[in-house]
């Protein structure tokens, strides 16, 4: 019986894989798309109660529910299991929420006529966004997955302060093209992560413009700091663009309140710790955003995304201080 080449057997299992993965892909999307779908039929406010109850149900089955109950007894040592679990299963609430509100955006950023601003979003800071919008940029804005963390780009454009902001584009590429119609009608000027997008983020401050970034995310091969007194690695893009543009760096949050309602809190800029030669301290300043967020979450633990595998550590770091509680998730 012939056999084929390896040379020609390879390829054409690569094309099997990847034809049966963009088919994964796409089954996946059809049915989340599909979900949605159903839901903007329905009132928002039932849809979401909806949506809370069944991830409240389903969300401690997931195998992610087990890294979320690890990192949350690794956080908080002094909770007990009762504490520990209420606070998971609000992160799934939480995150349910999120993503139905992907399909009410508009209804739960609608304006009140009277102001021009958004109705159910609570406004601290409404005096910063006004003078930053005249001011001359750059600046820059971060925040945490806290809450629905894609509003500051929308409260920013209602105030008429231009914000580009960096999102990661989901793995599925059909999802992804969703939602970044989705996120373009409310969120304005999008940068997807990945390469270029550090050059690109740059150009925007290099001509006055203002960035929004994410900083509690895991990142393979960044630098050492500490997130809950637990050693985890950092990106240091944003600390390094302060460093190089020495430009504002405020802080932004969005808390969920009852009723679908929302709270942002723009904050004043920080004050960045400097070198010897008076320079932006990178590694310090890396750290010093970990704390920001890490304070956040304290105040609203369940509304922070527990299973994320921020704590994994890769590359020369990995095996250092084997005492502290190893990766999860």
């Amino acid at each position: 019986m012939p056999s084929w080449p390896a040379r020609t057997f390879k390829p054409v299992v690569a094309r099997a894989l990847r034809w049966l993965r963009h088919a994964n892909y796409w089954i996946i999307a059809q049915l989340a798309l599909t979900v949605l779908r159903i839901l903007r039929l329905l009132p928002a406010t039932w849809s979401l109660n909806f949506l809370d109850r069944t991830a409240r149900r389903i969300g401690p089955l997931m195998g992610r529910h087990r890294a979320a109950l690890a990192n949350l007894r690794a956080a908080y040592p002094e909770k007990d299991e009762t504490e520990i679990k209420a606070i998971a299963l609000d992160m799934w609430s939480n995150m349910s929420r999120l993503v139905g509100e992907y399909v009410y955006m508009a209804q739960l950023t609608r304006t009140d006529p009277a102001t021009g601003l958004p109705a159910n979003i609570e406004i601290v800071g409404e005096d910063l966004f006004l003078r930053l919008r005249e001011e001359k940029g750059p600046h820059i804005f971060f925040t945490g997955h806290l809450g629905n963390f894609e509003i500051l780009p929308t409260v920013a454009a209602a105030y008429g302060l231009e914000m580009s902001a960096l999102f990661r584009a989901p793995n599925n590429p059909f999802l992804a093209a969703e939602l970044m119609e989705k996120r373009s009608e409310s969120m304005g000027d999008l940068v997807a992560s990945g390469r270029g997008s550090a050059f690109t983020l740059a150009r925007i401050l290099d001509n006055g413009g203002n960035i929004g970034v994410l900083v509690d995310q895991k990142f393979a091969g960044g630098i050492e700091t500490t997130f809950f007194g637990r050693p985890c690695q950092t990106n240091p893009l944003l600390a390094k663009l302060a460093r190089h543009y020495d430009c504002p760096v405020h802080p932004a949050r969005c808390v969920r309140l009852p009723g679908n309602r929302f709270r942002l809190e723009l904050q004043e800029k920080l004050d960045l710790p400097r070198t010897a030669n008076g320079t932006v301290d990178v590694k310090a300043t890396a750290q010093l955003l970990n704390d920001v967020i890490e304070g956040w979450i304290r105040e609203e633990p369940g509304q922070w995304m527990w299973f994320h595998r921020r704590w994994e550590r890769r590359g020369k770091y990995r095996h250092r201080n084997r005492k502290q509680p190893a990766a999860i998730g």
